[in-house]
């Protein structure tokens, strides 16, 4: 484990100002993380790179959670597998209930340590299993490449909305089909045209939260650590921004925990979005 933390720290301290130098993260609330003691710091999950905001924001070692397919070479995530080891990072099989992994999180915790995990279990971006069977409505207009490369970019959280919306007829085939390629400005839109509220916009921008975090709270007594990303990964980016909110506790009743755990995130989501450009 010492090793690893001084690899760890090694990357750190040379991959970080590089990282913060080409994606020009606005990052606040760094003084809401743990000095000491075991805490878990949990966000919305859109990109590759998101761990890389809290592990430049603390001196604190960040052990994350990531899937198996990171570890092994057979796998066309694997291609670094060395440096996800080296950083401390659990392996998780998300294909089955991973014990070996949540005992491996809860002794860091135990330990007094810091967890990262995203409690949406995946990225918010659509797969192309997904992107398929949205693809017949636009077959006729542009070909599979070039719908893919649109797609790619949205939340699958607000692409499922748009559909929702569509099958329970609040918006029109034509206006479902026309915006499919753009479902947050859309959507936005709607909520502009009072055609939607702003609560029901945000309840529907994450993926359903699993109960890992609050569980692993509860049973170690840990503190957890909310935050939101939002914005685009871009070189120089002018709006990719990473709000870090006050620690709490999870209690006995683990779906209130779960619900006052999505609300802190969607909160400092709304609170990044309203000053957006500010």
């Amino acid at each position: 484990m010492d090793n690893k933390m001084t690899i760890y720290k090694i990357f750190r301290t040379v991959l970080g100002p590089i990282y913060k130098l080409w994606y020009n993260p606005k990052i606040i609330g760094k003084e809401n993380i743990p000095k000491e003691g075991s805490f878990l710091i949990v966000g919305n999950h859109v990109h590759i790179m998101d761990q890389c905001n809290i592990i430049s924001s603390t001196k604190r070692n960040i052990h994350y959670m990531a899937k198996k397919e990171y570890f092994n070479h057979q796998y066309k995530e694997g291609k670094f597998p060395w440096f996800f080891k080296s950083a401390g990072c659990i392996p998780v099989d998300r294909s089955k209930k991973d014990e070996e992994a949540t005992q491996h999180a809860l002794d860091v915790l135990k330990n007094k340590h810091a967890l990262g995990l995203f409690p949406e279990g995946t990225r918010n971006t659509l797969k192309e299993q997904r992107i398929k069977e949205l693809y017949h409505y636009k077959e006729d207009k542009m070909t599979y490449d070039d719908f893919y490369k649109a797609m790619k970019k949205n939340k699958t959280s607000l692409t499922n909305y748009l559909e929702e919306l569509y099958n329970k007829k609040i918006i029109t085939e034509e206006e479902f089909q026309d915006n499919l390629l753009n479902p947050k400005q859309y959507l936005e839109l709607l909520v502009k045209d009072h055609r939607l509220t702003k609560e029901e916009f945000l309840d529907n921008y994450l993926l359903p939260l699993k109960f890992g975090a609050v569980s692993m709270s509860h049973k170690t007594d840990s503190y957890i650590v909310p935050y939101a990303i939002t914005g685009d990964y871009k070189f120089r980016s002018k709006n990719l921004t990473v709000r870090i909110g006050k620690p709490f506790k999870a209690t006995d009743d683990l779906k209130e925990s779960n619900d006052r755990l999505k609300q802190e995130i969607l909160s400092l989501i709304k609170e990044n979005l309203e000053n957006a450009g500010k």
